[in-house]
C-alpha cells in the first residue's frame, strides 16, 4: 500500500469497516449453510416446520456463541 494512503485515517477506517463487513457476510453465509444442512432434512415447503424452526434457532445461536468465544480468545492473545 502507498505510504501516503496508509497514513489516511479515514481510508484506514473505511478499509477496516469493509473488512469487518466481509467477515460478517462470510460468517452469515457459513452459518446459513451449516444450519440449513443440519436442520432442513426434506424439501422445504412454504414455511418451516416447528422442529426446523427450533433447530435453526438453536443452531444459529450455538454458531454465534462459538464465534464470540473464538473472537475473544484471539483478542486475548
Amino acid at each position: 500500500m502507498d505510504p501516503s494512503l496508509a497514513n489516511n485515517p479515514e481510508l484506514l477506517q473505511f478499509l477496516n469497516q469493509e473488512k469487518e463487513r466481509a467477515m460478517v457476510n462470510e460468517m452469515v453465509a457459513k452459518l446459513t449453510s451449516v444450519c440449513w444442512d443440519k436442520c432442513i432434512t426434506s424439501s422445504p415447503g412454504s414455511k418451516f416446520s416447528s422442529s426446523e424452526t427450533s433447530c435453526l434457532t438453536h443452531c444459529a445461536q450455538r454458531y454465534m456463541d462459538m464465534s464470540m468465544i473464538i473472537m475473544k480468545r484471539f483478542q486475548s492473545q
